[in-house]
């Protein structure tokens, strides 16, 4: 039993015999279904065929079909153009012989990895469920925590090749009006092969795609954006990609972990402000040590600057060059240590670390102060591992000023810096809020965490027509 138009679709794969057909009889009319075997449960298609056998009237439709026989599938009637893409998702498509549209039945058996907890955000108290690869695992754990009728998503597929699944998701009369629409469409102006992680969504939803500071958030775990979308942000989903993108973003939340929403306030604003401090400790310190070492003795104690200046003694380089050698040796090693294997990766990175510091202090290529300082700068970054990137690239350019222009330049290039930081926005929300500019009431979520009950509005900044949330 052939009909044309089956025939047409599978001549317009490449290799149609990666496609599988089997037919059989509704009533009547003769129908077929078509499925890809890697892709599809074929247990699923076999009870589907029982199901189907010898059943329907003479003039059995696909609405027969869907309501009467179908009842315990999740099947849909959908247009012919679409079947081959719910083929190459893992659906199964029947077709009846008369009738234009046919019918996609969900018999996907993809392997994916089960709910774990994310590596990047651990928490001692709180859920440890993270996102997986599976876009369905993605979007049902967000639905679980929001059990509302105002949660939206919105689906389609980006790429001419991939058609991966993306899904927008809001809530709705929480979002800013405009705020779905315009991130809609600045992912659909997408013209690309293949999406093949979240991360490809990001220039497009970023106002400079090209400066080193991040203008979207990333979340793990489903708690982090529900909590994200109560504020009235929107999230984005990407098939394959345990990360999940949001919108705005503002950088503050980079210091917030979703632990300090299930400790005591007093505990959790310490742990913010050990944040901010760590990563200016890791971005400055290295250019104030060689800015101090190479223009202003004066502000190193005497005691301290004769313990460096002896350690000094007969190295061949200027602090500089000195510090910005060490870092690119930590580089490496962190390099190094990520791509082994990782049996080898936290024993080769300990030894590489003591042996090639050891041996380059003694052999009077480096010294022991320098050492500790790029120690100390390197530990202190993963305080904030989400931003360890930009914060790497900024500690080698604080460094370069400090040696070019000491404090002055130090001085400078912050207040540059802060000056571009004020300057950037995520979709029209400030990057620096609730700082610069000042909004008073969002300052209860942004160094200091209040009391969970004293957090009665959405933060300002986010632009939500719902302000209040408690009460």
């Amino acid at each position: 039993m052939r009909m044309e138009r089956v025939d047409a679709l599978l001549n317009s794969f490449e290799n149609p015999k990666t496609i599988f057909q089997r037919n059989f009889s509704l009533g009547k009319r003769r129908a077929v279904v078509l499925f890809h075997p890697d892709l599809s449960d074929t247990y699923t298609l076999r009870s589907i065929l029982r199901a189907c056998a010898g059943k329907g009237s003479k003039d059995a439709s696909l609405y027969d079909l869907l309501t009467d026989i179908l009842v315990v599938s999740e099947a849909e009637i959908v247009k012919e153009s679409e079947a081959v893409n719910h083929i190459l998702e893992g659906d199964a498509v029947i077709f009846l012989n008369g009738i234009p549209d046919c019918i996609t039945v969900n018999t996907k058996n993809w392997e994916k990895r089960s709910i774990t907890e994310p590596p990047t955000e651990t928490v001692v108290r709180g859920p440890r469920e993270g996102f997986t690869e599976d876009f369905k695992t993605n979007i049902t754990l967000i639905e679980k925590r929001l059990r509302t009728r105002k949660l939206a998503i919105e689906k389609f597929h980006i790429g001419r090749e991939s058609h991966t699944a993306v899904g927008v998701c809001y809530i709705g009369g929480i979002v800013r009006p405009g705020l779905v629409r315009e991130v809609v469409e600045r992912i659909k102006s997408i013209n690309i092969d293949s999406i093949s992680d979240s991360h490809y969504l990001v220039p497009v939803l970023e106002e400079r795609p090209y400066s080193l500071f991040p203008q979207v958030g990333t979340a793990e775990k489903p708690d982090a954006i529900a909590s994200k979308l109560l504020e009235g942000r929107v999230a984005v989903v990407v098939d394959g990609s345990p990360i999940v993108l949001t919108v705005p973003f503002m950088l503050i939340e980079d210091f917030h972990s979703g632990e300090d929403y299930y400790e005591r306030n007093s505990f959790a604003t310490f742990l913010r402000v050990l944040r901010l401090i760590a990563v200016a400790f890791a971005v400055v310190l290295p250019g104030l040590y060689v800015a101090d070492l190479t223009y202003h003795y004066e502000m190193v104690p005497l005691k301290l600057l004769i313990t460096v200046i002896n350690s000094l003694k007969g190295i061949p380089l200027t602090p500089m060059w000195e510090i910005l050698f060490i870092m690119l040796l930590f580089e490496i090693i962190r390099e190094a240590s990520i791509r082994m294997p990782k049996s080898l990766g936290t024993a080769m990175s300990i030894v590489g670390a003591l042996v090639l510091g050891d041996t380059a202090v003694k052999a009077g290529i480096i010294s022991s102060p320098g050492v500790m300082i790029i120690a100390l700068s390197s530990i202190a970054l993963y305080t904030v591992p989400a931003i360890v990137g930009t914060t790497s690239l900024l500690r080698i350019l604080f460094t370069l000023v400090g040696g070019l222009g000491g404090v002055y330049g130090l001085l400078l290039a912050s207040i540059a810096l802060v000056h571009y930081l004020a300057s950037l926005n995520s979709l029209g929300t400030p990057s620096l809020a609730p700082f610069a500019p000042f909004i008073s009431g969002d300052l209860k979520d942004g160094v200091v965490r209040a009391p969970l009950f004293s957090l009665k509005t959405r933060p300002e900044a986010i632009g939500s027509p719902n302000k209040r949330r408690i009460g």
